[in-house]
């Protein structure tokens, strides 16, 4: 058994979040935080993993095309260190590539017909699966 799994697709203003179930079988978009507040959003995130639960967060990690860490990877960084002293220490942090999920969350989501603010307010949710969906397939 996999365990609850919860993806982060961290944002400086609006963070993606998505779950999957203890046998990590499904994957499902949760309402993204949206906060300026590094803090305010880890407490948010925190609160989450131990209402649901939560064995492990997967944070998606914003790699270059090429594979090399850019500018905004030192902001998850900063994020993940934040969160794992938020965390409780039998919670696993880790991170997964998340390169061409923004791409894919927003080819889902033109499928799904929606449109505008309530696409733009689910799109960082909805990468925030694909990351867990493919940190999942790793697992397998």
């Amino acid at each position: 058994m996999i365990g609850r799994t919860l993806a982060v697709d961290y944002g400086l203003k609006r963070t993606g979040l998505a779950v999957c179930d203890a046998l990590g079988i499904a994957a499902h978009p949760l309402e993204a935080v949206v906060s300026y507040s590094l803090k305010e959003t880890v407490d948010a995130i925190a609160n989450l993993v131990a209402e649901r639960e939560v064995q492990r967060v997967v944070v998606g990690m914003p790699y270059m095309p090429d594979g090399r860490e850019g500018e905004q990877a030192k902001s998850v960084y900063v994020f993940i260190d934040a969160l794992r002293q938020k965390l409780p220490e039998k919670v696993e942090l880790g991170h997964q590539d998340e390169r061409h999920t923004t791409k894919e969350a927003k080819s889902l989501l033109r499928g799904s017909g929606l449109r505008g603010k309530k696409h733009k307010a689910k799109l960082d949710s909805v990468a925030a699966v694909v990351i867990l969906r493919e940190w999942l397939e790793t697992q397998a």
